[in-house]
């Protein structure tokens, strides 16, 4: 699942390519935030608790639209999450093709909320400016460096830009099928994801079709990491954006939207909502990166801690095989699936309230990738 390098989309080879890196992105996303979520000890940090656990919910309503257009485009989700690659071992670069940050495991703190407002950022450029390079440009320089024999190797500086490659490949490839008399949206109807097999209140899942459907699934995910607009906090359900959901986390306070008139709003980085203190010390101490390996060089293979870690694992592993036995014409699997996520905090409560032997003030925490 690692990504080498990200070619323009000119083919629907590669566009199945960033539709299994759009998944990874999005599941990348998730062993971090779950990790600060569990770190926090019960009772204490509310917002962040409520913050960090919303946008994993929608972190996986993301996994699920990547997946619907994936199936969509006639791919084969059958060992996608499932590959042992899936799983990034952290920290790791997002498979966006940018390297000027990386992404741990660690206990919640301010260094992680930062870290998660540089993963939801958003890229903005002068009004006079194009946000991209147009497409014809783009192409003219993808099929120069074919012609050298070289790659483009893209790297997108946000989520978002990543997913605005997705919809001007989705539109320049179903303009060729249609012009050839293909369709380009030939999978399996049954393999959707539809309203009624996720949760309420987590955003928009889109049955997808055609382009249109594609493009307001891609969308969907655009708008709930970054925001509408440069000048907007909230997504296309005028909802506070994820960025902007983090950002009171490091402010201690609330960003207000009007949902009658979202215009009226705050603006970004003006937030006047109640004020509220974030006790960064109310947290069990995590070890940062922590792995199977590592926690072998310190306890025993058969020690509780270390068959609670395996014990982890596993069950992140069965989470993932019904996640994608879900995406693979079972929907109805979703649902509980998703709730298992969250089920796994008992698990996670066994190694982050305990101790790693001879390391003062140093806990265990869950392990997600096998070694």
């Amino acid at each position: 699942m690692t990504t080498d390098t990200l070619e323009l989309i000119t083919t629907v080879e590669d566009l199945h390519y960033y539709l299994t890196q759009a998944m990874a992105i999005e599941h990348a996303t998730l062993p971090p935030y779950l990790t600060a979520l569990y770190s926090l000890k019960p009772g204490s940090n509310l917002e962040a608790f409520h913050v960090i656990r919303s946008v994993a919910v929608e972190e996986m309503l993301h996994l699920t639209l990547a997946a619907n257009v994936f199936n969509a485009v006639g791919g084969n989700i059958e060992g996608v999450l499932t590959n042992p690659d899936f799983v990034p071992t952290y920290p790791t670069y997002l498979p966006t093709g940018e390297r000027e940050f990386t992404v741990p495991l660690k206990k919640f703190c301010l260094e992680t909320v930062e870290t998660f407002l540089n993963i939801e950022r958003a890229a903005h450029s002068a009004e006079d400016k194009p946000l991209v390079a147009s497409r014809p440009a783009q192409i003219l320089k993808h099929n120069f460096l074919k012609f050298l024999g070289q790659k483009d190797d893209l790297s997108y500086y946000s989520i978002g830009l990543f997913y605005t490659e997705i919809i001007r490949g989705l539109k320049a490839l179903d303009k060729k099928y249609k012009d050839e008399g293909k369709n380009l949206f030939i999978g399996d109807p049954n393999k959707q994801i539809t309203p009624e097999y996720y949760y309420d209140g987590a955003g928009d899942i889109i049955k997808v079709t055609d382009l249109e459907s594609a493009i307001k699934a891609m969308y969907v995910i655009q708008t709930q990491g970054e925001a509408s607009g440069s000048e907007t906090i909230y997504d296309s359900e005028k909802e506070l954006c994820h960025y902007r959901r983090f950002q009171q986390l490091k402010l201690g306070k609330s960003y207000v939207i009007d949902k009658e008139d979202p215009r009226n709003s705050d603006l970004p980085d003006q937030p006047t909502g109640n004020e509220f203190t974030v006790d960064w010390d109310a947290v069990y101490p995590v070890m940062e990166n922590l792995t199977l390996s590592k926690l072998r060089n310190y306890c025993d293979p058969d020690s509780d801690l270390y068959l609670h870690a395996l014990e982890f694992q596993q069950a992140y592993s069965d989470f993932l095989a019904e996640i994608e036995y879900s995406f693979n014409g079972n929907p109805e699997q979703l649902l509980p699936a998703v709730g298992g996520m969250f089920r796994l905090k008992e698990l996670a409560n066994s190694l982050i309230r305990n101790p790693i032997p001879g390391l003062e003030g140093v806990n265990a925490g869950p392990i997600f990738k096998f070694e």
